[in-house]
């Protein structure tokens, strides 16, 4: 697809939203470790009913319930598990849809400093099962950690698959600056991920990332969280047409500044997505 993107002027693809904090809206519990992975083993329907409500609002690249489908958060279960999701996101979606596969930071996607010395042997083993398992594209994303990033991207792009990277400033955007996440972004690009995305930043603090990517030989993209609750983007549901209204305002600033992927991450939903496939469907692909 990347190279589809380069190819069309002006052609945007609708990510998906979020799936943790879905789970948690429609009252499906989310603990730690294992956070939304539980639902895949408790209450698989509903992740596939997150799925295909996402694809009726509009998006086209769907990502798998893998984000804590690893080893260290799921025990032995844990392959069986990311196979799993993938498996329920393909059954919920119309043909043509993709599947991303996430692969995520090993520890705290906002504790950089937790990341582990060697975290190669965690993210290979994903990145394989991932593709096994038949996804699309493998999405390494919410990395605070330029170099464990890296490393997930070169396991990745290792098992021949379409690799996308999306780093994370965090939700308060103080973990990396805009000139920081773009020359990891850069490192990423040269070992062979084909889009770099800004995700989990809060959306009203986005666009300086944004626009540190401009310089990429790749497509970028954003799916930004709904940031602060009271600056009413999202979290609630009885605002939530006003909320994505906002939240689209925003986006619109990111496609101008050369995003040719948008999404949805935490606090946002598929009226958000929706409110997107609106926005941009004339130049949807």
């Amino acid at each position: 697809m990347p190279g589809s993107l380069r190819a069309r002027a002006g052609a945007i693809t609708i990510l998906d939203g979020p799936m943790g904090t879905e789970l948690a809206a429609r009252g499906v519990p989310t603990p730690a470790p294992e956070w939304s992975a539980w639902a895949l083993l408790h209450q698989p329907e509903v992740v596939a009913e997150i799925h295909a409500g996402y694809a009726a609002a509009g998006a086209t690249v769907h990502t798998a319930n893998t984000f804590r489908t690893k080893q260290r958060s799921l025990g032995a279960s844990w392959a069986r598990a990311a196979e799993q999701a993938v498996q329920i996101a393909r059954a919920a979606l119309p043909r043509g849809h993709r599947v991303a596969g996430s692969i995520a930071p090993l520890e705290d996607c906002y504790r950089p400093d937790l990341s582990p010395p060697n975290p190669r042997p965690e993210h290979r083993e994903l990145a394989r099962a991932l593709a096994r398992a038949g996804v699309d594209v493998l999405l390494c994303e919410t990395f605070p950690h330029p170099d464990e990033a890296l490393v997930a991207v070169e396991e990745a792009v290792a098992t021949g698959i379409e690799t996308w990277v999306a780093l994370t400033a965090g939700p308060r955007a103080d973990l990396l600056s805009p000139a920081a996440l773009a020359r990891a972004a850069h490192r990423c690009a040269q070992a062979g991920a084909r889009a770099c995305l800004v995700n989990c930043v809060a959306a009203s603090a986005c666009s300086p990332y944004v626009e540190a990517l401009g310089g990429l030989p790749v497509p970028i993209g954003v799916y930004a969280n709904a940031g602060d609750p009271l600056e009413g983007l999202g979290w609630s549901r009885t605002h939530a047409a006003e909320g994505a209204s906002q939240y689209v305002e925003l986006a619109r600033a990111w496609v101008a500044a050369g995003a040719s992927i948008v999404g949805g991450c935490c606090g946002t939903g598929p009226a958000h997505i929706r409110a997107l496939a609106d926005a941009f469907r004339p130049l949807a692909p």
